[in-house]
């Protein structure tokens, strides 16, 4: 029973006060820049929604891991990223402002592009001639939780910018207690198995959160892209949204899988070392690079 509270009423609530802080660093300017960063925005969506799942496919298959913890991590590379790229991204002297597009755009990509890769994922590694179905209803959950507290964020900012102000630190805070309780939660519940699982599984993640980030990083850079905005899609596409993950491989009106959660709760704890590493990499060459970058911005008029 405290476990279907729990997963039922606290995590679709912690996410909702995630979203919310996200939302109210957000504005409609955020959804314009996909006009004035069109080739940047497609990069990152084309390594997000084609070129991840494909990498977790491959590296699902090459650690040969057991279905459901290979559903959960390709869980994992359909879900978003969140506050926590933008910030790293900020602290890396990375293209903030690209980062919340794609944040913005990922969020709403994802109600759609998520239930298609998990299906396909459950067919593939759980061979189910049918996959389990996050059907209309659950996308629409989905959607509630998501997208509506990312609405609200935004007109609080809009309508009342003092209060939004105000709200950014204690919602951040909240958050990041919500995202430690689910993180502690999802790993108390499979305890028994934690050793066996990390085992199983913590090396893939480790794996696969460095090729996130490289891929994110990388390609831009074939594209010819600057490398503050390299560093943003970098970010954005190695820090995933896991508490999305864990919240819907967990929730029972979703996946109703503890054991899908493992992947994202252990990338959760990984990421956040890895994402400062590599900040820490490539801040001194974006900090040279940000005269540059701001010379070539147009100018206010």
């Amino acid at each position: 029973m405290q476990s279907n509270v729990f997963t039922a009423v606290f995590m679709p609530l912690a996410l909702g006060v995630i979203m919310l802080g996200l939302g109210l660093g957000l504005t409609l300017e955020d959804f314009r820049r996909v006009v004035v960063y069109p080739r940047a925005v497609f990069v990152g969506l084309l390594c997000q929604t084609v070129l991840l799942p494909l990498a977790c496919y491959g590296i699902a298959k090459g650690f040969a891991l057991p279905p459901e913890l290979a559903v959960g991590l390709m869980l994992l590379a359909a879900s978003p990223g969140g506050a926590t790229a933008n910030l790293f991204s900020h602290l890396a002297k990375g293209d903030v402002a690209l980062n919340i597009t794609l944040t913005a755009t990922n969020s709403i990509l994802s109600l759609f592009t998520l239930p298609l890769i998990v299906n396909l994922s459950l067919e593939a590694f759980m061979g189910t001639e049918k996959s389990i179905p996050l059907q209309f209803d659950k996308v629409i959950q989905v959607f509630a939780v998501v997208l509506v507290p990312v609405g609200i964020g935004m007109l609080v900012r809009a309508k009342r910018p003092s209060v939004s102000e105000r709200l950014q630190k204690p919602v951040k805070i909240t958050s990041a207690v919500f995202l430690v309780l689910i993180i502690v939660a999802a790993v108390l519940k499979e305890r028994a198995n934690l050793v066996t699982f990390f085992r199983q599984v913590g090396l893939a993640a480790l794996v696969f959160n460095l090729a996130s980030m490289g891929l994110g990083y990388v390609v831009p850079l074939l594209v010819r892209l600057p490398k503050r905005q390299a560093t943003a899609i970098g970010m954005e596409i190695g820090i995933h949204n896991g508490t999305l993950a864990i919240a819907i491989a967990s929730a029972p009106t979703l996946l109703n899988n503890s054991t899908m959660a493992i992947p994202p709760a252990i990338y959760s704890l990984i990421m956040f070392f890895t994402a400062a590493a590599f900040g820490s990499i490539v801040a001194r060459t974006n900090e040279e690079a940000a005269p540059a970058a701001e010379a070539e911005q147009p100018k206010a008029a």
